[in-house]
């Protein structure tokens, strides 16, 4: 009888393999995510943000403008939704009224097909900000899904931490953090570990990407940077772009922009990334990576800048990563230039082996701004999904 008990199990178990893993309605009872200090369940008829909006399971201001209007947005996917955060002493993140770092999220779909996306915020947004950009897709497709708000958020996420660069460094920290603990709890819900753990992000997530196959490349299958922040000790950086921008911005010089590595050709969006992004992002990473300067932005010089120097040490990447990993990036990002950036990084890993290279003929840092100029601008989300979907 236990043999035939056995065998029926296993018979069943390849079922499951075949077929994508249904689970029991109950089996969520006793799940625990390791390391969490706080966490909250709930069983949902739709884990996409369809669902998850009415059930205030997300929070539509974290990813406002990331996505445009008319990217599909897959419904329909029951499961188990898990929030929580870890133990952490700072309170930048007001999600659920917690005011607690190191908020979680983790989706666990009833049918899953034996994989997880993992995946950081972009920005200095909270855990839900890839909801619609990664999780309604990948969800869909039969996958698990964990984001991370990386520790701190905001305009202020520099207020956490001791020492100059803490507040980047816990980012990479808590990413690999949450990839542990949903690992486990994966193993926990569907009785067995992951068989492709997918690291996934855009911008400051997808440097995340980049230094997680760098460092802990044994936690994931792949990764799939979408312009992913490139962080060097002597450029190119934030710091070696963005203030000759500025400059030159104001001073009406727009061979200083294009200069400092941005297609001249994206002249028409550099109103708005002066107004909203070039000055603020320069202002509050000076005063993450380089507390004592209190020049403007459009001064600062990071080769003058050695307390600068050592703090970007601390977070750099040296494209030597251990997994395969894919990067996107468009030619007209007014944020992060491509020939500043994965042009750079691409150059990096190429000895490696492992890394490919997607370069999207205008393509923009955000696909919000899709909207305003659809006929003059390429979504990269879409092409995202895609090579979530399909390893390259």
């Amino acid at each position: 009888m236990r043999r035939l008990l056995a065998l029926s199990s296993t018979l069943f178990s390849a079922v499951l393999l075949l077929t994508g893993v249904t689970v029991p309605a109950d089996a969520h009872r006793l799940i625990r995510v390791p390391g969490a200090e706080y966490q909250e369940l709930a069983r949902l008829d739709d884990l996409t943000t369809a669902g998850t909006v009415a059930s205030g399971h997300t929070n539509p201001a974290d990813y406002a403008g990331l996505t445009q209007a008319g990217l599909p947005a897959p419904s329909g996917v029951p499961g188990i939704q898990i929030d929580g955060y870890f133990p952490d002493n700072s309170h930048l993140n007001t999600n659920h009224g917690w005011n607690h770092d190191s908020q979680f999220v983790i989706r666990l779909p009833r049918r899953w097909n034996g994989g997880l996306v993992v995946s950081g915020s972009p920005g200095v947004r909270a855990q839900y900000a890839n909801d619609k950009a990664i999780s309604d897709y990948v969800l869909s497709l039969g996958y698990a899904y964990a984001g991370t708000d990386k520790g701190n958020t905001g305009a202020e996420f520099y207020t956490d931490g001791l020492r100059p660069g803490d507040a980047i460094v816990e980012w990479n920290v808590r990413t690999t953090q949450l990839t542990r603990a949903a690992r486990a709890t994966i193993a926990q819900y569907y009785g067995r570990p992951p068989r492709e753990v997918v690291a996934a992000g855009i911008s400051n997530g997808g440097y995340l990407v980049r230094w997680q196959l760098e460092n802990h490349p044994e936690l994931y299958t792949r990764g799939v940077d979408l312009e992913g922040t490139l962080w060097t000790v002597n450029g190119p950086n934030l710091f070696t772009f963005l203030p000759p921008a500025i400059r030159g911005y104001e001073q009406h010089s727009p061979e200083l922009i294009t200069g400092a590595g941005f297609d001249p050709r994206s002249d028409f969006l550099w109103d708005y990334h002066y107004a909203i992004y070039w000055k603020l992002t320069q202002r509050i990473y000076a005063a993450e990576l380089d507390p004592t300067y209190t020049g403007t932005e459009a001064d600062y010089d990071y080769a003058h800048r050695p307390e600068a120097h050592k703090a970007v040490k601390r977070i750099a990447l040296t494209g030597k990563i251990g997994k395969p990993l894919l990067t996107i990036h468009g030619t007209y990002d007014s944020l992060l230039p491509i020939t500043q950036d994965s042009d750079v990084y691409a150059g990096m890993a190429r000895s490696t082996g492992l890394h490919m290279y997607q370069r999207v003929e205008a393509g923009n840092h955000v696909d919000g701004l899709v909207d305003t100029y659809p006929d003059r601008l390429t979504p990269l989300v879409p092409l995202l999904r895609e090579a979530i979907r399909t390893p390259s």
